[in-house]
């Protein structure tokens, strides 16, 4: 199995507007062959304070949104990014001015699961 992360930073003002995108998308990838699940992850700016035990908000904090991706393979994978559904999931482009630069994409293979439930929380 794999995990695709996209790492995305939102210009502020923009988040409301990138969740939203995010709620109405066509759910073309859930149909993939291959697809495991979708999540997309909202940053909490927030820095652990070692004197205190705790964490704290953290005002120069931006985080990143992370939309991850569970597949069965990298084939599987590549076969949505090669499909016409991918090209259709991602016609409708953002604007530009919505990030705060350009995204890292990162691929990680699950070696180890400690999941003790059959589907996201």
């Amino acid at each position: 199995m794999i995990v695709v992360t996209n790492r995305m930073g939102v210009a502020d003002g923009h988040e409301i507007d990138f969740e939203d995108r995010f709620s109405k998308r066509v759910h073309l990838v859930d149909q993939a062959p291959g697809f495991i699940r979708n999540e997309v992850h909202r940053p909490r700016p927030v820095r652990f304070v070692h004197e205190t035990g705790r964490f704290e908000p953290d005002p120069e904090g931006h985080g990143c949104y992370e939309v991850k991706t569970w597949w069965r393979s990298m084939a599987d994978f590549e076969a949505w990014v090669s499909s016409p559904s991918f090209a259709e999931a991602h016609r409708d482009r953002p604007p530009k001015e919505m990030f705060r630069g350009p995204n890292v994409l990162e691929v990680h293979e699950v070696f180890l699961s400690t999941d003790t439930h059959d589907g996201p929380p």
